[in-house]
């Protein structure tokens, strides 16, 4: 949004007071960072002047955008996370048009991809930089409200994605974060088979001189022979692999809606192992799941699911 906003004439300033347009860009997907979302708008709306627009943008205002500006008297517009590139538009409608009651921006279908106006999707580190491929999820875990905030996945068009990872290998960035809500789907709704093995394969030959490109969020249904092969074969891609597990009973995988063959599970990271003997796993896992005891699982039947998940 600061990239849009800067190419059409706007300016950044550090004091919320110099500014016209204030733009707090939200988080909804726990309680206590939506708690200082609030607390934060609570305080520009409470100091607003005259003629000064807030917008509220971000995870908070998709999901929670008319709670929000029930709590947060004095937001002038709505922004969600789907359609994020049209901040322009929003600003400008603001400013042109005063709206008596906050205009909201909350389209329910989500179009990144193809729509992203140019705006480099890196957030670099010093050397290394992360890397948005893809945006959303469709997963349904029990536990998470990402399908929620942001929508079902997306992918960005590979060749989108090669023009910025030559574009960091050029600002002199030495490693490459593949980042999404779920890196192992990407492709999907692009028809792509193993999308993200040939990512991968088109990524090493588009930016050599990047030498490590480490793998962020992978489901573990999705981690495919190819995958693992094309991550052996090629000394630029780390023997790394984040590969969040939640949890380790069939019982409790299946009250989460995740795959819940733990069998399957330790095959993958025998064949992992195998293929690189140098793998490095790392992995999260939710302790204290409701229906889960201090003595573990009680035998009572899972809420849903079965082992094909």
């Amino acid at each position: 949004m600061a990239q849009l906003l800067a190419r059409s004439g706007y300016r950044h300033v550090e004091n919320p007071k110099q500014a016209e347009v204030m733009i707090v860009n939200t988080c909804g997907f726990i309680g206590p960072a939506k708690e200082e979302s609030l607390r934060v708008l609570r305080q520009l709306a409470a100091c607003k002047r005259k003629g000064q627009i807030l917008i509220a943008a971000g995870c908070l205002t998709q999901r929670y955008g008319v709670e929000v500006v029930r709590q947060v008297p004095g937001i002038d517009g709505i922004l969600g996370t789907r359609r994020w590139m049209d901040i322009v538009e929003v600003v400008s409608g603001l400013r042109n048009d005063r709206h008596p009651k906050p205009l909201y921006h909350l389209p329910d279908v989500p179009t990144i991809g193809e729509d992203e106006r140019g705006v480099l999707r890196a957030a670099r580190q010093g050397a290394s930089a992360y890397l948005k491929i893809a945006d959303g999820c469709r997963r349904p875990c029990a536990f998470c409200a990402i399908p929620l905030i942001k929508g079902t996945a997306i992918s960005r068009p590979v060749a989108t994605i090669l023009q910025e990872a030559r574009a960091l290998q050029g600002a002199g960035v030495r490693e490459l974060i593949l980042i999404a809500q779920d890196t192992t789907d990407y492709g999907h709704d692009l028809g792509m088979k193993d999308g993200l093995a040939q990512l991968l394969e088109q990524l090493v030959s588009a930016a050599p001189g990047i030498d490590w490109i480490r793998i962020m969020y992978a489901y573990p249904g999705y981690v495919t022979d190819r995958l693992i092969e094309v991550m052996a074969t090629h000394p630029q891609i780390l023997p790394y692999l984040d590969m969040p597990l939640q949890h380790a009973h069939p019982q409790a995988l299946r009250r989460m809606l995740r795959p819940a063959n733990v069998e399957w599970v330790h095959r993958t990271l025998e064949k992992m192992r195998l293929a690189m003997p140098h793998l490095a796993l790392r992995t999260t896992f939710i302790v204290g799941y409701p229906g889960e005891t201090e003595g573990g699982i009680p035998n009572a039947p899972g809420f849903c699911g079965n082992d094909a998940l």
